[in-house]
C-alpha cells in the first residue's frame, strides 16, 4: 500500500513517510492507493477486542510496519488511559445507540486517533531514518490540541506547539490545554477563529523557506491534525467495533446496514466511516450533522462549497468550521482525479467557493444526507434526551441526534441509527445545564460538580486533574505572528 496526494503531487509514497510528512508538498492530503477490504467477515471481526481488531484493520494500511512495530503501537496507546475495557462502548437510550468515543484521557473521541498517533510517529521517523526533533504543528477547535497535547507529552525526541482560537473553544478546553503538563508541549491562542488557526498552520507548513531555517537548526514540522492519515486510519477501527458489538449482541443480524450520525467539522471522523463502508461494513446512510456554521449542509444539497458566510461562535465549538479540510479526501476517492481536485482547492483559495461537476454530486448523493442544527435546537435536544432517557448529550452530540431525527422524520422509521457522541458533557457543562434549565454557576467546576449530580455518576478523574492543575501556557499572538511565536517556543 502506497501514498499519495489528492493534488498528484506525489505518489508513491510508503506509509511511514506519509505519516512523518503529514501534508503532501502540494498541499494536498495523502490518500490510499485503493481501499482495502476487511480482512474477515464481521462475525469473526467482532469477537476480536479492541485491540486485536485495530491491528487487523492497521495493518491493511500501514504495510511498511511489521506486526512487532504495529501491536507495539496499538497496545501502547489502547491501556489503562481509557476508563472502560471496551475502549469505544456503544450503549442503548431510547431508539437509538450511541457510540461513546470519549472514555479517553481528554474525555474527546480525538483521544482515539491521538493516543496512538505519537506511538506511529515515533516507528516511522525510525523506518526512515530521520535523526532531526518531529516538531507537531497543529490547530485545534477545541479538542484536537488537548487529545495531541496529551499523547505526544514529555515524548521523546518530540515538540508539539498548539493553536487554538482565544475565544473559540469552552471554558474548560481551554484549562485543559493551559494546564497540559510536559516539557515539550507549548500551546499560544490567536486572536482569530479556527478556521485563521487552520489556514496559518497550513500556510506554515507550505513555507519551504521557513521549513528549511527549522531543519538547519534540526527541527522537522509534522502534524497532528485530521490531515495526518496517522489520524484517520485509526478512526476506521470505532466503526467496525461498534458494528460488531451491535452484531454480537443480537442487535443486528448479518449485513444489516447501520445508518451513522456524526456530528462533523472538519469532515475526518465521517470520512473514516465512509472508509468503514467502502471496506465493506454494513454501514447505511452517512448523516452529517453540522451546527449553525452549516457550510457542509450546503454543499451537499447543493453541490457548491461556499465559505463565504458569517462565522457563527456556537455551543458545539469543535464544529465552528467553515474550511473542512477532510473533504478534499472524499473529493479525491469518489473521483479519482487529481487534476479537479487541485482545481477545486485553487478555487476556493483564491474565491472562498467552489462547485463540483454533476456526476460527483450523484455519487455523494447516494451515499450521505446532511442537516444542520441551531444553538437552540441542540439545547432542546439535550433537554428531551435527558427528560426521557435520563441520557445527557454534550453539545456536538445532540447536534447529531437532531439531525438523526429530521432524517428519521423525512424518510421515515427505516432501519437502526448509530449516533456518535465525540464528547463527555462534563467538557459543556455550563451550556448541558442551561439546556436542562438548570441553575449554572459561572465558575466551570461548580458546573461539573452540577453535571455530576444530576447524572449521578461521578466526576471522571481527567477532569479532577483539568480541575487541580497549575496553569502553564498563557501565549497569546495575532494570526500574522504564529511563525515568530513558534521560533520563540523552539528557538529561544
Amino acid at each position: 500500500m502506497n501514498y499519495q496526494s489528492t493534488r498528484g503531487g506525489e505518489r508513491g509514497v510508503s506509509p511511514s513517510l506519509a505519516i512523518v510528512k503529514g501534508l503532501a508538498k502540494d498541499g494536498g492530503l495523502f490518500v490510499p492507493s485503493e481501499i482495502p477490504s476487511l480482512p474477515l467477515s464481521v462475525r469473526e471481526l467482532s469477537e476480536l477486542s479492541y485491540q486485536d481488531l485495530a491491528y487487523e484493520i492497521m495493518k491493511l494500511y500501514f504495510t511498511d510496519f511489521t506486526e512487532e512495530e504495529l501491536r507495539y503501537c496499538i497496545n501502547s496507546a489502547y491501556d489503562t488511559k481509557f476508563d472502560t475495557e471496551e475502549i469505544a462502548p456503544v450503549v442503548k437510550k431510547g431508539e437509538y445507540y450511541y457510540l461513546e468515543l470519549f472514555h479517553g484521557r481528554t474525555l474527546a473521541f480525538k483521544d482515539m486517533a491521538l493516543s496512538i498517533l505519537p506511538y506511529l510517529l515515533k516507528v516511522s521517523t525510525q523506518k526512515n531514518d530521520i535523526r532531526e526533533k518531529i516538531v507537531i504543528l497543529t490547530a485545534t477547535s477545541g479538542d484536537t490540541g488537548k487529545a495531541a497535547l496529551e499523547g505526544f507529552s514529555d515524548v521523546e525526541n518530540t515538540e508539539i506547539i498548539v493553536f487554538y482560537p482565544k475565544d473559540g473553544v469552552s471554558s474548560f478546553q481551554e484549562q485543559q490545554m493551559k494546564v497540559q503538563r510536559g516539557k515539550n508541549t507549548h500551546v499560544a491562542a490567536i486572536l482569530g477563529n479556527f478556521d485563521d488557526a487552520q489556514s496559518g498552520v497550513k500556510r506554515i507548513f507550505a513555507d519551504e523557506e521557513y521549513k528549511a531555517e527549522l531543519l538547519k537548526q534540526g527541527y522537522r514540522l509534522s502534524s497532528a491534525n485530521s490531515i495526518n492519515i496517522g489520524r484517520l486510519v485509526p478512526q476506521i477501527v470505532y466503526y467496525v467495533y461498534a458494528y460488531g458489538q451491535l452484531l454480537k449482541r443480537g442487535e443486528l443480524s448479518s449485513g444489516e446496514e447501520l445508518a451513522v450520525s456524526v456530528p462533523t467539522g472538519n469532515f475526518g471522523n465521517i470520512l473514516a466511516a465512509y472508509f468503514a463502508k467502502k471496506m465493506g461494513l454494513p454501514l447505511g446512510t452517512l448523516i452529517c450533522a453540522s451546527n449553525e456554521n452549516r457550510v457542509l449542509t450546503d454543499f451537499f444539497h447543493t453541490g457548491v462549497y461556499d465559505k463565504n458566510r458569517p462565522f457563527h461562535v456556537t455551543s458545539s465549538p469543535s464544529m465552528d468550521i467553515l474550511i473542512s479540510s477532510n473533504l478534499e479526501r472524499l473529493l479525491y476517492t469518489v473521483h479519482a482525479d487529481e487534476k479537479d481536485v487541485a482545481s477545486y482547492m485553487e478555487d476556493l483559495r483564491e474565491r472562498g467557493r467552489y462547485q463540483v461537476s454533476e456526476n460527483i454530486e450523484q455519487k455523494l448523493d447516494g451515499e450521505f444526507y446532511s442537516g444542520s442544527a441551531r444553538d437552540g435546537e441542540a439545547s432542546v435536544t439535550i433537554f428531551q434526551c435527558f427528560k426521557d432517557c435520563a441520557y445527557i448529550l454534550d453539545p456536538h452530540t445532540a447536534v447529531a441526534k437532531f439531525v438523526a431525527d429530521n432524517y428519521s422524520y423525512k424518510r421515515g422509521k427505516q432501519g437502526k441509527t448509530l449516533i456518535v457522541s465525540t464528547a463527555s458533557p462534563y467538557k459543556f457543562s455550563q451550556t448541558v445545564l442551561k439546556a436542562l434549565k438548570e441553575p449554572v454557576p459561572e465558575d466551570v467546576f461548580s458546573a461539573i460538580r452540577a453535571v455530576s449530580e444530576l447524572s449521578g455518576e461521578k466526576i471522571p478523574d481527567a477532569v479532577l486533574e483539568v480541575m487541580e492543575g497549575e496553569v502553564r501556557h498563557n501565549t497569546v499572538c495575532m494570526v500574522k505572528d504564529m511563525k515568530l511565536t513558534i521560533s520563540h517556543f523552539l528557538l529561544s
